[in-house]
């Protein structure tokens, strides 16, 4: 891998801070929509890995691990706890502590503006339906974090997975509306999140020399057969699950694909005088993308009817189904990891070339991993190998992008750095290179253990990833 390659790890605020009502945080729809709602098994956001409170402890265990990076989001509430309004200094103090810290151990600190938590107050008055108040409000926070630590950091993501939010957006922060108001409510959302962002990047220019990106979820997509009709329904589902989003991001307009299935359902978001030139301007310095899976889809020859077009997700891996557009299926020639999302490595190589190939920015991976029901032994071990092979064969082919096809990817920062509570399973569904000790309910002492994983991986970053 090229000289300086960013290794690196994610977390997110919400999933590994806890400290949820602490030191003048306010509540996220994250403190109000707890996995708990449907499965009262789950664990909640309250507590997580309590990264708020042990930081110090966590960062040494990074600076051990060797990261070169470490990807992290800022809680909006605990910046601004209404949203809008007054700033929590003590929130912002919290935030310029650990940059410091990071950067004393010379991790680059790669920041997350919005990931999943926007302040319940801005979705009392609609969220991001609401144009008119929540742009304003998303540019207000990014001044403040700009003001606050743009002398500091280098890197910055506006919006996580916004795809994501779009296809499973009842538990993270999309208001559901029924009917046909779903529809239009969903895609005018996908729009005022485009417009915030471009408000950003440019806010952004203005006031650091940082550069800044996305961060949707991407992933290849394959026909299930050779038959014409499948390679439609491909192109269909890539356009709705990838190419929408980036397009309106790298190239300033929409995607025609996407933008004919809209206009054919009612379903069209308003795009307001400027909108779109706006867009064009303030085009990302890089892209950063998620990546767990690829997708495989056939041919949906069904006809539109009564319900929603746009199916509940629960999560980005589950599949659905458009009528005229795709049926999503399983793909026999994959392995699936216990919480059935399908394996498959060389579909990350495919996905870098396809995005390196349609935008030509730099790119950086800023989530990939497994997630398992990890097992503390009795002598405190956690023998994590389907982790490390998972990791391993990804890695494998991030070489094979960079080095025979000339992709210009700059970073790899796996999902995630220690264990934190997943959006859907709780605790039981772990990822981190860090284990920590507590269980779904029972927080018994949170102490960290070095997975077997963490050794791998802190040997990949000593080499360069020379040695897997």
């Amino acid at each position: 891998m090229r000289k300086n390659f960013l290794w690196g790890a994610s977390t997110s605020a919400y999933q590994v801070e806890g400290a949820w009502d602490q030191d003048g945080k306010g509540r996220s729809v994250q403190d109000k929509n707890t996995p708990s709602q449907t499965n009262s098994e789950i664990s909640d956001f309250k507590v997580c890995a309590d990264h708020y409170n042990r930081w110090k402890e966590d960062v040494k265990l990074f600076a051990e691990l060797g990261l070169k990076a470490y990807r992290l989001s800022i809680a909006w509430t605990r910046i601004i706890p209404d949203g809008v309004g007054k700033v929590n200094e003590k929130g912002v103090k919290f935030y310029k502590d650990l940059i410091a810290e990071l950067k004393k151990n010379n991790i680059e600190p790669i920041i997350t503006m919005y990931h999943f938590d926007l302040p319940e107050a801005l979705e009392k008055q609609g969220g991001w339906s609401n144009r008119e108040m929540i742009v304003p409000a998303f540019v207000n926070y990014a001044k403040v974090l700009f003001t606050e630590f743009g002398k500091d950091i280098n890197y910055w993501l506006t919006i996580n997975e916004q795809n994501v939010m779009v296809i499973a957006g009842h538990i993270i922060g999309i208001r559901d509306e029924q009917g046909h108001d779903h529809e239009k409510s969903l895609w005018q959302q996908n729009h005022n999140m485009m417009i915030a962002q471009a408000k950003v990047i440019e806010l952004c220019r203005k006031m650091t020399k940082a550069k800044i990106g996305p961060a949707p979820n991407i992933s290849t997509v394959y026909a299930e057969t050779s038959k014409p009709e499948d390679v439609i329904a491909m192109e269909n589902f890539n356009a709705y699950r990838n190419w929408l989003y980036l397009d309106l991001s790298c190239r300033g307009k929409y995607n025609g694909i996407v933008w004919n299935f809209f206009e054919k359902n009612d379903c069209a978001p308003e795009i307001k005088e400027g909108d779109l030139e706006l867009l064009k301007a303030n085009r990302p310095d890089f892209i950063a993308f998620n990546y767990y899976g690829s997708g495989t889809v056939k041919f949906n020859n069904q006809k539109l009817g009564e319900k929603n077009l746009h199916s509940h997700q629960v999560d980005q891996q589950k599949m659905f189904n458009i009528p005229g557009m795709f049926n999503c299926v399983a793909n026999k020639n994959l392995p699936k990891t216990e919480f059935g999302w399908e394996i498959d490595a060389v579909g990350f190589r495919t996905t870098l070339r396809q995005l390196w190939d349609r935008y030509q920015l730099p790119l950086i991976i800023t989530e990939n991993g497994l997630g398992s029901k990890d097992v503390l032994t009795n002598d405190f071990k956690i023998h994590d190998d389907y982790r490390i092979d998972y990791l391993k064969q990804h890695v494998e082919q991030l070489k094979l992008a960079e080095e025979e096809d000339k992709i210009d990817v700059f970073g790899y920062s796996p999902w995630s750095a220690i264990d934190l509570i997943s959006t859907h399973e709780g605790i039981e569904k772990r990822y981190g290179f860090i284990y920590v000790n507590r269980d779904e309910k029972d927080l018994k002492d949170l102490k960290r253990y070095k997975k077997d994983s963490f050794f791998w991986y802190q040997n990949v970053i000593k080499t360069n990833g020379e040695e897997l």
